[in-house]
């Protein structure tokens, strides 16, 4: 492992007191030019996350975006994607940025949207879900629910298979997706043919191992996952529901077949690797990821070998979950 990844004390404060952490060495050269999106100062993390997608111009594809019909006599923002050449069905990836539920939106998701609509192929429905602590629980999770809702009514009109939609969360959309296939489940009347949940925020009360060791790591540490909970579920009250805080929940039967990939130095390490087991031992069908020698969504540094490793890995993943034979 020494000879692949270096020692995380001699690349800066990632892991800080943590004993035997290492980190991939071209990750660790990476650090100086990351972002600063600790939500701490959360203006300042939102436009810093605003400033990045300015930065981003994204390929061609068949791009339109769409109020729909959301809670309330409300509406939601998504943005579809299509492969311009398609012919015939396709199959459907409802895509939930990351951002602590506090921070992310279409403009910082588009980029990715665009490559996996063209990888797949597929096509990418990309949801603006409110944001915390503007709006807290249940809101994003009603905006997820809607966009879903309307991409299977409309699935004619976008030319999408309705037999095979499936859900890519990022951090706190993990815990999104991992919500929404709860939610799904339970209600009926809607189907998910498959699950991505990349380090899913899906665990409230704090107390993994990872947890308590993280706190001082790049992009995520656990000051800003005690600043996200808190913002997401004012006005909870004592009582978490599952539809919040997935890993409360005490069944796991009867979801989507899952791939989970969790990273190395992350605080939501544990969670998700609970979450995916707790999947297993529920009957569904998981293929999980642990990626040696990362942090929280390293997976955007792609000069390094590990996160293009990983976001190959995820396309295959989501061409094989979307597949007829899912």
């Amino acid at each position: 492992m020494a000879g692949s990844a270096a020692l995380v004390g001699q690349c800066g404060d990632v892991g800080k007191g943590v004993a035997n952490v290492y980190l991939d060495p071209e990750l660790a050269a990476a650090l100086p030019a990351l972002p600063d999106l600790h939500i701490q100062d959360l203006a300042g993390a939102r436009a810093r996350m605003r400033q990045l997608a300015a930065d981003v111009a994204p390929g061609e594809v068949v791009m339109t975006d769409h109020a729909v019909p959301g809670a309330d006599d409300g509406s939601v923002q998504v943005r579809v994607c299509r492969p311009p050449a398609a012919t015939g069905p396709l199959p459907a990836l409802l895509l939930l940025h990351g951002g602590g539920f506090v921070m992310g939106g279409l403009d910082a998701v588009t980029a990715q949207a665009v490559d996996l609509c063209a990888r797949v192929p597929a096509v990418v429905v990309a949801v603006d879900y409110r944001l915390a602590p503007e709006h807290p629980y249940p809101a994003a999770l009603q905006d997820c629910e809607a966009a879903l809702r309307w991409t299977a009514s409309e699935s004619g009109a976008l030319g999408v298979d309705a037999d095979r939609i499936g859900v890519y969360g990022m951090s706190a959309g993990g815990g999104l997706a991992a919500a929404l296939t709860l939610l799904v489940r339970d209600r009926g009347g809607l189907s998910l043919c498959f699950q991505l949940l990349d380090a899913p925020e899906v665990d409230d009360r704090l107390d993994t191992a990872s947890m308590r060791a993280f706190v001082d790591t790049p992009l995520w540490n656990r000051a800003d996952a005690v600043l996200s909970w808190r913002h997401y579920l004012e006005g909870c009250g004592e009582t978490v529901p599952p539809y919040a805080a997935p890993a409360r929940a005490s069944d796991l039967s009867g979801l989507p077949p899952a791939y989970v990939s969790v990273y190395e130095n992350d605080p939501l390490r544990d969670e998700g690797l609970y979450y995916a087991s707790g999947l297993l031992h529920g009957g569904v069908s998981v293929e999980l990821h642990l990626f040696p020698g990362t942090f929280h969504r390293s997976a955007i540094v792609t000069s390094a070998a590990v996160s293009r490793r990983q976001n190959a890995e995820t396309v295959d993943a989501i061409r094989r979950g979307l597949s007829s034979s899912a």
